[in-house]
């Protein structure tokens, strides 16, 4: 292609509207623009690089046995009521675009698609034989994001490639799941991205297990733990870990104290001058479902630890069939003109102990009258212990369990892991901690869709019995501006040859010196012949703009028909390390295939 033809401007200055820095070089290179908020055009360029990664991302599929297919985008409302997560996707998460047409109908835009693969798989499998099936899809998702931003890591409309498989068995359900573990780790080696596969949380997609694969990336909105041995890697969500010792209680004796200006933790140990592993600290969560009904809930943790919201979530949502609900709407600490509508009185905040008296609660219909209490395992066993004596200004030390208060009976894992801990597996290895795109995910599902849509098969023993399913995804456009994240400099992007748009790239420096236009037109017809993948800037521009777009946009090889053409050779730079080459004219084909070979089959590895 010559860039004289193509759909080709670049920026010189930073977007406002781009945060990061692959955001901005995306824009700044004419890759993509933006045409609302969270949705964008994929031009020329970008369009290349996402036909490069779905190929990779289809042939790995492809190689398991999986087919492709193709679901439709538009999907009725009734197949996500049965299976439950129709008012968590349009009311609790909000993410599904939800519409009604002009029959009335409610429908969605599909931001996954297990229901509807699930209806299908209800209507079409019928006996073990046909078993296991793996079914993909290459399409675009839409999310309606609270806050599009980071151009395509979140975005309204996005390019990705969901599968989902039915087995008889959660033994061939574990065998797929191994496969695909397997060809993600291949499809992200072969796109050249340093990533780590990490345990994850299911969040609403649900399912017994799931992984996520990250680029690592300093800008990446996830935090993942690992340890050096490679024997543990989760997200933070799910992570966890042995924390840090507690230090014995200097408090013997129990005692209630007054204790002024001392509603945070730092400023109660230095009131003390006790350790944060040697208080209890209480607070106050509220959680509404989707019937509406509003629940207060009480977290004792310890001091030093914070409560990982995201279990929180989780426990909260198993228990929704409690409360008379299905789904969460909402899990927040309230503000203070909430709790004024929620408590008959102020709230002692910073000062809040386990037993705080179910009577604060305003007597409402839709409120449960009681507390909802957990206790997180980290404080079972602290003896003498620091915590609030509901009364503004006062706490009370040399506090224990079953003495001075009671232990809730919901003791469950509720703290947020952090680098530093120690690890659940070795003792003797720290965790430490690295940022991350999530790029791709795999779930086992189990029958939670095909219970709760009806998609069951004939066993061997002729019983009508529930698929096992599982469930595995790769953001493709998101995987395409992870890359550039991970390797760009102070020019521009740095593409991995697999999925450059091109892998070179021709400047005549002077586009008016016939040699020089002459070898430019040769090298470009010889190399597209041997499938090197050539663009050639034939633009009248001076040859500092062009050498300038070349490492902008980032082609992996640049070669510049300038002043060595005396003797015979052109310069060619290699846009990851800058390196200049001066090269025979008659080599610059076999000496480029060479590399571009070898830089392909090292990412295999």
């Amino acid at each position: 292609m010559r860039l004289s033809q193509m759909l080709f401007v670049t920026l010189r200055e930073d977007p406002a509207e781009a945060e990061i820095p692959s955001h901005k070089l995306l824009l700044r290179a004419g890759y993509i623009r933006r045409i609302a908020s969270g949705v964008y055009a994929y031009l020329p360029l970008m369009w290349r690089v996402l036909k490069k990664v779905s190929n990779i991302v289809r042939e790995e599929m492809d190689a398991t046995g999986a087919q492709e297919c193709l679901l439709p985008q538009l999907q009725p409302a009734e197949l996500w009521q049965e299976s439950g997560r129709w008012e968590t996707y349009t009311k609790a998460e909000g993410i599904m675009f939800a519409l009604t047409d002009r029959q009335e109908r409610e429908m969605g835009l599909g931001p996954t698609h297990e229901e509807v693969i699930t209806a299908i798989a209800r209507d079409m499998i019928r006996s073990y034989r046909q078993l296991p099936l793996h079914l993909y899809q290459i399409q675009n998702k839409f999310r309606d994001e609270i806050r599009p931003r980071f151009g395509l890591m979140r975005g309204r409309e996005f390019i990705m490639k969901d599968g989902y498989s039915f087995h008889a068995d959660e033994a061939s359900l574990q065998e797929t799941y191994a496969d695909m573990d397997w060809a993600y780790s291949n499809m992200f080696r072969r796109c050249g991205l340093e990533f780590r596969a990490v345990q994850a949380d299911s969040g609403a997609i649900g399912g017994a297990a799931s992984q996520e694969f990250m680029i690592l990336a300093e800008a990446g909105e996830d935090e993942v733990l690992y340890t050096e041995d490679g024997k543990y890697a989760a997200n933070v969500e799910k992570a966890t870990s042995l924390p840090a010792e507690a230090k014995s209680s200097a408090f013997v004796l129990y005692e209630k104290r007054e204790t002024p200006n001392t509603n945070t933790i730092d400023k109660l140990c230095q009131f003390f001058k006790c350790s944060p592993t040697e208080i209890v600290k209480n607070i106050i969560y509220r959680v509404v479902y989707d019937n509406g009904r509003m629940v207060l809930v009480l977290v004792s943790i310890r001091g030093d630890l914070e409560v990982n919201e995201v279990k929180l979530y989780n426990e909260l949502a198993r228990l929704a069939p409690t409360y008379g609900g299905n789904a969460i709407i909402a899990v927040d600490i309230p503000s203070e003109q909430v709790q004024q509508q929620l408590t008959l009185k102020p709230l002692p905040l910073g000062y809040i102990g386990p037993d705080l008296a179910d009577n604060y609660i305003t007597p409402a219909e839709q409120l449960h009258p009681e507390f909802l209490r957990f206790a997180d395992r980290t404080v079972v066993e602290l003896k003498n212990f620091v915590t609030g004596a509901n009364e503004t200004g006062y706490h009370v030390v040399g506090a224990n369990w079953g003495e001075q208060f009671p232990l809730s009976d919901r003791l469950v894992d509720l703290r947020k892991s952090q680098a530093g801990d120690r690890a659940v597996h070795d003792p003797s290895q720290v965790l430490k901690s690295a940022r991350g795109i999530e790029v791709g995910h795999i779930f086992q599902l189990g029958t939670k869709y095909s219970q709760a849509l009806g998609a069951t098969y004939t066993n061997e023993q002729g019983e009508s019995v529930p698929l096992v399913m599982g469930c595995y995804g790769v953001g493709v456009s998101r995987l395409a501006q992870a890359a550039v994240e991970q390797s760009y400099d102070k020019d521009g992007i740095i593409w991995p040859v697999a999925i450059a748009p091109y892998h070179a790239i021709i400047c005549i420096p002077n586009i008016s010196d016939t040699d020089q236009v002459e070898v430019a037109e040769n090298l470009y017809t010889e190399l597209n012949a041997v499938g090197i993948e050539t663009l050639l800037d034939d633009r009248e521009e001076r040859a500092g703009v062009k050498f300038k777009d070349a490492d902008l946009v980032g082609i992996p090889y640049r070669i510049v028909t300038g002043r060595s053409l005396k003797v015979g050779k052109v310069e060619v730079v290699e846009r990851a390390t800058k390196t200049s080459h001066e090269i025979a004219i008659s080599e610059v084909a076999a000496t480029l295939k060479t590399w571009i070979d070898e830089a392909l089959s090292s990412a295999v590895k």
